[in-house]
């Protein structure tokens, strides 16, 4: 693997583990609570990061079609820390294969998005808007997570 894609990918991994972290031993009911309206739980949010990545790294990146329904992941609830664990590491594995399979000339390449109208991404943005995208869930994770645990004190 190209030391840019490894270093992508040890990134990610790094982002993923905390993702885990966050949610490793929380109860069912911890990872469905919203603490208000029109706000994710956990379960949605991991459940949504992790289509995504899938989605941009494997449906765009790979030319490996998901079937992703983005709505529904919006909708997902009843899932463990064990089923979100699995999740992660499943995604984490299908963009290291991907990620195994591509060159730095395939950086330049673009392809279109059927959920974004037709529109073009290289695979270069694809994974810098995947990365970002990532890092912005887990920080809403670890602010739920600090809520959970203050309104759980209580």
């Amino acid at each position: 693997m190209t030391m840019l894609f490894a270093d992508y990918l040890e990134r990610l991994t790094s982002l993923h583990d905390e993702l885990k972290t966050a949610v490793h031993d929380l109860p069912p009911v911890a990872l469905d609570w919203q603490p208000g309206p029109d706000m994710n739980s956990f379960t949605i949010l991991i459940t949504h990061t992790a289509r995504s990545e899938r989605y941009w790294i494997g449906d765009m990146i790979g030319r490996d079609p998901s079937g992703r329904v983005r709505a529904q992941e919006f909708e997902t609830t009843g899932l463990t820390a064990v089923s979100l664990t699995t999740l992660l590491d499943e995604t984490l594995a299908h963009s290291r294969a991907v990620l195994e399979a591509i060159t730095l000339a395939d950086l330049d390449k673009a392809y279109e998005s059927a959920l974004h109208n037709g529109r073009s991404f290289r695979v270069a943005w694809s994974l810098a808007h995947n990365l970002e995208h990532v890092a912005i869930h887990l920080g809403h994770v670890q602010i739920l997570r600090q809520l959970w645990d203050q309104q759980a004190a209580n």
